[in-house]
């Protein structure tokens, strides 16, 4: 579903960065619509994340009931299967439910 392309320039690392401020998932417990903005930097190696897929994949998760944490680091997971990048930080930040707000984030730097 994630599509890629060819980085343009693979010889050199630079960082892409991509805020996506229309996440909506459901809460696992309550089914009530959380809604978040998701920070997404990169540094590509042999292949770059396509926008527009981006978004239709983001958007699959509108009727998904599940917990900021796991949506989080599901996410890093695919975009790392999908573009196999050099190093990945996803940061979400979840608007305020119940008087709190929840931001997490996860990292991935290839070994």
């Amino acid at each position: 579903m994630l599509e890629t392309f060819a980085n343009p320039k693979p010889d050199r690392d630079y960082q892409i960065a991509m805020i996506c401020p229309e996440f909506t998932c459901l809460c696992p417990k309550t089914g009530q619509p959380d809604f978040a903005v998701f920070h997404i930097t990169y540094v590509p190696d042999q292949l770059c994340l396509e926008l527009k897929s981006l978004k239709i994949y983001l958007w699959s998760f509108r009727n998904e009931g599940v917990f900021h944490e796991a949506v989080t680091n599901r996410i890093l997971d695919d975009l790392i299967a999908a573009a196999q990048p050099r190093s990945m930080t996803v940061r979400a930040v979840f608007n305020v439910r119940g008087g709190i707000t929840t931001e997490v984030t996860a990292a991935y730097q290839r070994p």
